[in-house]
C-alpha cells in the first residue's frame, strides 16, 4: 500500500472515532466548561416547587414528549416562527406546561456559563432532579445533547396517547428503541401529576361504545372520578394520576394498577390486557420499590439516549424558544 494511502486510511479510521466519540453522552460532560450546571438547575427548580408542587410532573413529561419527536433534542421547546411550526400547539402537547421554568433555568446558566448548556440537556437534568426532589430515585445523567434548529409538529403523532391500547402504546415505544420493562417503568412516572378529565372521562360512562363504564375500573374508584368529572363537564377539571400519594414519588403507581385504580386507560391496560408481558413487570415493581426505583433511573436514561443530536450537529440555543 502506498504512504498516500496508509495516511487515507488513517485519516478515515480517526474520523470514525472523533465521530463515535462525539456521539456519546456522558455524565461529566460539562465537568469543565460548566461546572456548576447541576447547582444552578437545582437551585431554580426548588423555588419553582415552592410555587408550584405540579412542576416535577410537567417538566418530566415535556421530557418525554420532546424525546419521542425525532429524539431528544429540545424541538418541542420552539415557539412558533416563520420557518418554525411548534410542536406544543399539536394536540398531544397543547397541556404540557413548566416553558417558563426552563427559561429560567437557561437564563441562570447563560449568566455563568453563555452558550454551553443545551436547552435539551436543562429538560433532563431539571427531570431527575425533580424526580428526586420528591422522593424518587437519582441517577447519572448523561450530558451532551445539541438543540434542534427545527421543530417536526407532524411527528407529534409518535408520542403515546392515554386514549390508545396497549398494543399502540408498545409499538410507539419500541419504535423509539425501548422495551416493555422501559414502557411500565416510565409510565411509573404517573405516580405524581394530575390528568385532564378529557383523558379519562371515556371510561366513566359509555367505554368503547357500550353505554357502561370501564370493567377494568374499580367501582368505588370510578363513584370517586364521576364526582370529579361529571358526564358533559368540564373536560379540564384535573384529576391526581396517582390517588393515594398524588405528590411523592414512589411506587404506588403498581398497586393502584394491582387495585384496578390506575386513572389513564394506558395505565391500566399494563395489569389488566390479558397475556400481557406488563403485567409480570407491575407485579414487580409492586412489591418492590427499589426495583422500580432502579429500573426507572435506568430507564430514564435509555430514553435520554434516543437519537440525541452531539458533536457539531444542532446548537446552543442562547433562548430555548427559538433557534439563534
Amino acid at each position: 500500500m502506498s504512504t498516500f494511502s496508509y495516511v487515507a486510511a488513517a485519516i478515515v479510521l480517526f474520523t470514525l472515532v472523533l465521530g463515535n466519540s462525539n456521539a456519546q453522552l456522558s455524565s461529566t460532560f460539562y465537568d469543565t466548561t460548566c461546572p456548576n450546571v447541576s447547582r444552578v438547575v437545582r437551585n431554580v427548580v426548588e423555588k419553582a416547587q415552592q410555587n408550584d408542587i405540579r412542576i416535577g410532573a410537567k417538566l418530566i413529561r415535556v421530557h418525554f414528549h420532546d424525546c419521542f419527536v425525532n429524539g431528544c433534542d429540545a424541538s418541542l421547546l420552539l415557539d412558533d416562527a416563520d420557518d418554525i411550526d411548534s410542536e406544543k400547539n399539536a394536540v398531544p402537547n397543547l397541556s404540557t406546561a413548566g416553558y417558563p421554568v426552563i427559561d429560567d433555568i437557561k437564563t441562570a446558566l447563560e449568566n455563568v456559563c453563555p452558550g454551553v448548556v443545551s436547552c435539551a440537556d436543562i429538560v433532563a437534568l431539571a427531570s431527575q432532579i425533580l424526580v428526586s426532589e420528591n422522593g424518587g430515585p437519582t441517577w447519572e445523567v448523561q450530558l451532551g445533547r445539541r438543540d434542534s434548529r427545527t421543530a417536526n409538529r407532524a411527528g407529534t403523532t409518535a408520542i403515546p396517547s392515554p386514549l390508545e391500547t396497549l398494543a399502540q402504546i408498545t409499538k410507539k415505544f419500541t419504535d423509539a428503541g425501548l422495551d416493555s420493562t422501559d414502557l411500565v417503568a416510565l409510565s411509573g412516572a404517573h405516580t405524581f401529576g394530575r390528568a385532564q378529565c378529557s383523558t379519562f372521562v371515556h371510561r366513566l360512562y359509555n367505554f368503547s361504545g357500550t353505554g357502561n363504564p370501564d370493567p377494568s375500573l374499580d367501582t368505588t374508584y370510578l363513584e370517586t372520578l364521576r364526582k370529579t368529572c361529571p358526564e358533559g363537564g368540564n373536560g379540564g377539571t384535573l384529576a391526581n394520576l396517582d390517588p393515594s400519594t398524588p405528590n411523592g414519588f414512589d411506587n404506588n403507581y403498581f398497586t393502584n394498577l394491582q387495585n384496578k385504580q390506575g386513572l389513564l386507560q394506558t395505565d391500566q391496560e399494563l395489569f389488566s390486557t390479558s397475556g400481557a408481558d406488563t403485567i409480570s413487570i407491575v407485579d414487580r415493581f409492586a412489591n418492590s420499590q427499589s426495583d422500580f426505583f432502579d429500573t426507572f433511573a435506568k430507564s430514564m436514561i435509555n430514553m435520554g439516549n434516543i437519537k440525541p443530536l452531539t458533536g457539531s450537529d444542532g446548537e446552543i440555543r442562547s433562548d430555548c424558544k427559538r433557534v439563534n
